[in-house]
């Protein structure tokens, strides 16, 4: 790094310090009422992830104040529970009802918490009943509540986009602006931030669209892998014994190269696709080579059992220190490549639909 871009940084953070010491401070005050006597009321500041204050229900009844940041999203909750009550430090004292996730203050912040509740009761819905099910009536329904919990995503997309739309000029949609992003993507995201509207100036939003603009960079450093060769590595199999990427790789079969770890869940939910893929396609010259990001022998084997992978497996327990993440530049998982039968690689990160599409492609029905 030269000198004049280590003066610009320097610059950027020492201004980036003065405005947020210089954040104009406001006063909450937040009474409530709670079933859950002798629980823990936790408040917190969901641009920071900060716990800025605690307090203990007694006699069904609880109370926190103090300042923070004028328009901070906060989030107000049992320490018990799953759900917290989001409202904006907009200067009026609230009054929380988190028996049923109720809130009284501003105008601004009753309509944050109806929109709240309004677009999670589908998911709730579901939820519910499947809470009242025993595991064996869940898996006996499965497909019923996979169709049921696919409506209630439709939903709720449905809902976000309304309140994208009816509160597009006040500070609303900083509260949903993951939940956009997720079910209308980025591009559409950005459209909107490029009209300016009220929201969008909130700090929260300009943190996301920072990450966005991260991620962007980072999977565009990913994509220079395709189009070129693999570059070999070596790991051990389950046995304890190296073996060379170049073994399998190279040798006349199209191979996905799974970047995974057992104790990851979306890697997990992601297998029986996997699996699926591999059954269908196999025979036909299809292969797989598992890379685990696992730290440890004992669960990454029994993952490989429970999950019925019958491909290679390799790898050298170094969990995210891998050798396959320092030459292939993977930091999410699940990730993948697809290489072909010369050892080109020809695509990353195929998942769910994608990867039957890409191998319907390559190999027919």
């Amino acid at each position: 790094m030269n000198l004049i871009m280590k003066k610009v940084l320097f610059l950027t953070a020492l201004i980036a310090a003065t405005l947020s010491t210089e954040a104009q401070q406001v006063k909450y005050t937040v009474n409530g009422v709670c079933d859950n006597n002798g629980g823990t009321i936790i408040l917190v500041n969901r641009l920071t992830r900060e716990q800025i204050g605690t307090t203990v229900v007694a006699d069904g009844k609880f109370s926190l104040s103090g300042t923070a940041e004028k328009d901070a999203l906060m989030a107000i909750g049992d320490q018990s529970s799953d759900w917290a009550t989001l409202f904006f430090n907009d200067g009026t004292p609230v009054s929380v009802n988190l028996n049923d996730s109720t809130l009284k203050g501003s105008p601004l912040n009753e309509r944050l918490v109806a929109y709240d509740i309004a677009a999670n009761a589908p998911i709730g819905s579901v939820q519910k009943q499947m809470s009242m099910m025993t595991e064996e009536e869940q898996e006996r329904r499965k497909n019923e509540l996979a169709a049921g919990l696919m409506i209630a995503m439709m939903k709720m997309g449905v809902q976000i986009e309304k309140i994208f739309k009816e509160e597009n000029e006040t500070l609303i949609p900083v509260a949903f602006i993951d939940e956009y992003e997720q079910f209308y993507g980025e591009e559409k995201l950005d459209s909107l931030v490029r009209t300016k509207p009220v929201w969008a100036s909130h700090p929260i939003v300009q943190e996301k669209l920072k990450d966005m603009a991260l991620q962007r960079e980072q999977e565009e450093k990913k994509n220079v892998f395709i189009g070129q060769q693999f570059t070999d590595l070596e790991e051990a199999d389950v046995d304890g014994k190296m073996h060379k990427l170049s073994e399998y790789v190279g040798k006349g079969k199209w191979v996905l190269v799974d970047f995974w770890a057992s104790w990851c869940g979306p890697c997990k939910a992601e297998m029986p696709n996997v699996v699926e893929a591999y059954d269908k396609y196999h025979s036909k010259g299809f292969d797989i080579v598992g890379l685990s990001f696992d730290n440890k022998k004992e669960p990454w084997v029994k993952a490989i059992e429970e999950l019925k992978m019958p491909w290679v497996h390799l790898s050298d327990l170094k969990g995210w220190k891998t050798v396959a993440s320092d030459i292939y530049l993977v930091n999410a998982i699940p990730d993948n490549l697809l290489i072909d039968p010369q050892g080109k690689i020809v695509a990353r990160g195929l998942r769910a639909e994608a990867l039957q599409a890409k191998l319907k492609e390559i190999f027919g029905e």
